[in-house]
């Protein structure tokens, strides 16, 4: 199939959804499906067969985007669905799959090149807006809405990555032919080379001096609903009663790692704290392989973290705050739950260093719960069920594909 995706993400960047549409078109590829993806003119272009990149111009002034919503991403989607709207009249696509709010341009585009659209929903818009603070502006708060329901309603087909969003499209639309696809480990095969010049785990440890000591990992963006000044601040208990630990904090821009290193300063924790600053998506992964335990400290937010998968594949023994957003895959059975409070976060660590016995058996049973529910095989699979459904030849005699509105 010739499929026509449209991300209105920075592709790629090592974070939330572009590593999502990585998933997406190397699974495509390796189903043997062509690929053009319209795109942001900003983040690096990875090697993938069957795969084309198509950027919107640069904009001079927009070197960066910051995760959410903000004031570019209306002129950088513009561009994104101006250059969709080309694509479209120079080459005829099997598909449009579209992500995140390029599913409201496909709720114009598809009835009118009379090509289907698969809505890949990472997140509920409208609940996004309130997560990111813009949600009390109710115009635009009631805009997405309706967006997102007429959206969910004329879809052909609509992939989710949670329970909690595929809830919201059964309540919407029971009859959507629907796919629920949780992310997966992350793997990556950029093509840059990255890969030959990795650090291997034992120097990653060597370097950090971690020799004797309990190495607690995170990975991921430093955004505040991360929670990690909570993070930083529970160092302090932990320490306390085992000096031996080390906090690993992986990620973060300049000025986000500059803003925790000065509670880490305040509080003279600079023995027990060590910033790596942004690394590429291959060494965040060796950065797993040296850890003793993972740390995932959400303290709001639905939406399951990509970083959890990986996490689980890591054979670590895992702590996460208790929320929704983790609930949805993690059970205490497999990681220890905590409050999203400085002590709940310092409990959880000493309730590992504590017992290493518990530290191997939760490890343990992460991993054979994502070899048996979140392989890449079945990742693979499930993609390919959904593109069937789509192979049914009815869209071309449908009408009033947006809701009763004929073109």
């Amino acid at each position: 199939m010739k499929i026509l995706m449209i991300a209105p993400q920075p592709f790629f960047e090592p974070r939330g959804t572009p590593i999502s549409v990585y998933q997406r078109v190397n699974a495509l590829s390796k189903l043997g499906h062509e690929v053009d993806l319209v795109t942001y003119h900003l983040g690096s272009s990875p090697d993938i067969p069957n795969v084309n990149i198509h950027r919107t111009l640069p904009v001079p002034f927009i070197n960066q985007i910051k995760i959410g919503p903000s004031w570019v991403k209306p002129i950088l989607d513009l561009l994104v669905f101006l250059k969709a709207l080309f694509m479209l009249f120079r080459r005829r696509y099997d598909v449009i799959h579209t992500h995140e709010e390029a599913a409201f341009f496909a709720y114009f585009l598809s009835p009118l090149f009379q090509v289907p659209h698969l809505y890949d929903m990472h997140s509920s818009l409208p609940r996004q807006l309130e997560s990111f603070g813009v949600g009390n502006f109710w115009p635009l708060k009631q805009i997405f809405t309706f967006l997102e329901s007429a959206v969910i309603r004329s879809s052909e087909a609509i992939i989710t990555i949670d329970n909690e969003l595929a809830g919201i499209v059964k309540e919407i639309n029971p009859n959507a032919k629907h796919i629920n696809i949780e992310n997966t480990a992350v793997s990556f095969n950029t093509g840059f080379g990255v890969e030959n010049s990795l650090p291997s785990a034992a120097e990653i440890r060597q370097e950090l001096k971690l020799d004797g000591r309990m190495a607690v990992v995170y990975t991921g963006t430093f955004e505040r609903y991360q929670g990690l000044d909570l993070v930083v601040k529970s160092v302090e208990q932990v320490k306390d009663k085992h000096p031996n630990v080390m906090y690993v904090m992986v990620g973060g821009k300049p000025h986000q790692v500059d803003e925790l290193k000065d509670i880490v300063a305040e509080k003279k924790l600079e023995q027990w704290i060590h910033f790596t600053g942004i690394v590429s998506p291959e060494e965040a992964l060796v950065y797993l392989d040296a850890a003793d335990i993972l740390l995932s400290s959400r303290i709001n937010g639905t939406s399951v973290p990509l970083k959890v998968y990986s996490y689980m594949h890591a054979a670590k023994p895992i702590i996460a705050t208790n929320l929704e957003a983790h609930t949805q895959v993690f059970n205490p059975s497999m990681s220890v739950l905590v409050d999203p409070t400085i002590e709940g976060l310092a409990e959880g660590v000493l309730s590992y260093l504590d017992n290493p016995e518990k530290m191997t058996m939760m490890a343990r049973r992460a991993k054979d719960y994502a070899n048996e529910f979140y392989s890449t095989a079945s990742y693979i699979k499930r993609v390919g069920n959904i593109y069937e459904m789509l192979q049914t030849p009815y869209y071309l005699s449908k009408k009033g594909a947006m809701g009763g509105l004929e073109f």
